[in-house]
């Protein structure tokens, strides 16, 4: 994850708990225990705590698009920005179309763990889990 500070500009902001289902304001969800591992991250990599989560699709993967997620100080000028918790969750419009709905867990499995992403919109996904097609 890597910081990105672009300017300030209005958003839409709404806060919700951590476990609350998705809306058209807030299309993706972390469960409390992806909220603490992102917050956890973000202190081990010396991150400033203002800093928020940019959730994003993008095109790749072995099923066609693939789940981001990056630390940035500030909402950019058409994010979807609202309050997951202690932390601040930006999304753009094009990912929210393909995340909305989307619950984030944090998982311990026997493969290792990580970033689970629930999302009620993917037809297929590969086997590692860290992308999907629509």
């Amino acid at each position: 994850m890597e910081a990105n500070a672009q300017p300030a500009a209005p958003t839409t902001e709404t806060s919700i708990s951590p476990d609350t289902l998705a809306s058209p304001e807030t299309p993706v969800t972390l469960t409390s225990k992806a909220v603490k591992m992102v917050m956890l991250t973000r202190d081990e990599e010396k991150i400033d705590p203002t800093f928020g989560l940019r959730v994003a699709v993008r095109g790749g993967g072995c099923s066609g698009f693939e789940y981001a997620l990056d630390f940035e100080k500030e909402p950019r000028s058409n994010d979807l920005s609202y309050e997951q918790g202690d932390l601040t969750v930006f999304v753009d419009p094009i990912s929210a179309k393909y995340l909305d709905g989307t619950e984030i867990d944090y998982v311990l499995g026997t493969t290792g763990a990580g970033f689970k992403f629930n999302n009620p919109k993917a037809v297929g996904t590969c086997g590692c889990g860290s992308s999907f097609a629509v």
